[in-house]
């Protein structure tokens, strides 16, 4: 790739003002390329702070018509749900319930925020009273042909109450072809799926237990861990097999998660499939900057958003960020 050599090229040329700099540069973020994660709590009277996510809240079924308004002002449109329910049980049925936590927070949003882009994370975890991502077997792993069966009836009560995606995060196997046909045969196949295609078994999903109260150990003969779906960190080549399969399933899209120790994962699914390719910033993600920030170690707006553009850089067509709404106001800042 080189067209010369030293003297006569010098790449620092191209980096001598901040116009200059711009015009070359080679990657972009915009506000069009976040989405802002919120967690949504039933009979909670005020939002509440989420103590390892700084600046995080969880949010009432009101406050959090709000806080998209204020998100959208800013020109965030785009947003995916976690609900914490009161009316966990082993099946996790309050998310495929008519008038349970997540019917009533798409129907309540939609009326009140009609063009915002609503996502339903199509899990189990913050519905079960065991915190797996789905019905557990008599050997405490979670059932996964049972699952789907369930997922099905979520995707459909989502997109019934307003869901514009349904983004499947369990790591089922045949998820994205259960909840395609679930889909197709309540009449909504113009409804597409964002599948969390290569989610792996991180250690940096720690805050998010907190925030959604889906942490383990509820039940003695329950798996502590859910290393048997999600997958190994060390698997790179088994990450692309997964996104093919989903893809063959009718995934619309793919997500890689956690995003920034994932890179390389991100950038092979890109150039791999050629599909819009997310990346999910997640709660461990976020809560190092922050704390590192209080430290003192770095400055938070600088490391946000040089995380982002990394991502970005990596192939992630979109980014889920608690920092969503932050990086907004540093953009519009300039």
């Amino acid at each position: 790739m080189l067209t010369g050599f030293y003297p006569s090229l010098r790449l620092r040329r191209l980096r001598q003002n901040d116009t200059l700099r711009a015009m070359v540069q080679e990657t972009r973020l915009t506000v069009h390329d976040l989405i802002l994660p919120l967690f949504v709590e039933e009979n909670l009277n005020q939002r509440t702070p989420i103590a390892s996510l700084p600046g995080v809240f969880r949010e009432t079924e009101t406050s959090v018509i709000k806080t998209i308004g204020k998100a959208q002002a800013l020109g965030v449109n785009a947003f995916i749900f976690f609900g914490v329910s009161h009316k966990k049980d082993s099946q996790g049925t309050d998310s495929f319930t008519s008038g349970g936590i997540l019917d009533r927070v798409f129907r309540r949003v939609r009326e009140a925020c009609p063009t915002a882009l609503l996502i339903a994370d199509a899990c189990f975890c913050e519905y079960t009273d065991h915190g797996h991502c789905g019905p557990l077997s008599k050997h405490g792993d979670v059932d996964n042909d049972g699952t789907l069966m369930n997922l099905g009836k979520q995707a459909v009560t989502a997109a019934r109450a307003g869901a514009d995606i349904i983004a499947p995060s369990g790591m089922m196997d045949g998820m994205v072809q259960a909840i395609r046909a679930a889909l197709d045969a309540a009449g909504f196949e113009n409804t597409p799926i964002l599948s969390y295609a290569s989610k792996f078994a991180s250690c940096f999903y720690g805050p998010f237990r907190d925030a959604a109260g889906c942490s383990l150990g509820a039940y003695e003969h329950a798996r502590k861990d859910r290393k048997t779906y999600q997958m190994n960190p060390a698997n790179a080549h088994e990450a692309l097999r997964e996104a093919a399969l989903d893809v063959a399933e009718g995934a619309d899209m793919l997500m890689v998660k956690p995003g920034l120790p994932y890179l390389d994962i991100i950038s092979a699914v890109k150039r791999e499939f050629k599909m819009p390719t997310f990346a999910y910033q997640v709660s461990g993600e976020f809560a190092m900057l922050k704390a590192a920030a209080a430290q003192g170690m770095l400055d938070y707006n600088s490391a946000l958003m040089e995380s982002l553009l990394c991502l970005k850089r990596a192939g992630a067509d979109a980014i889920l960020t608690y920092g969503a709404t932050d990086a907004a106001q540093i953009l519009r800042n300039g």
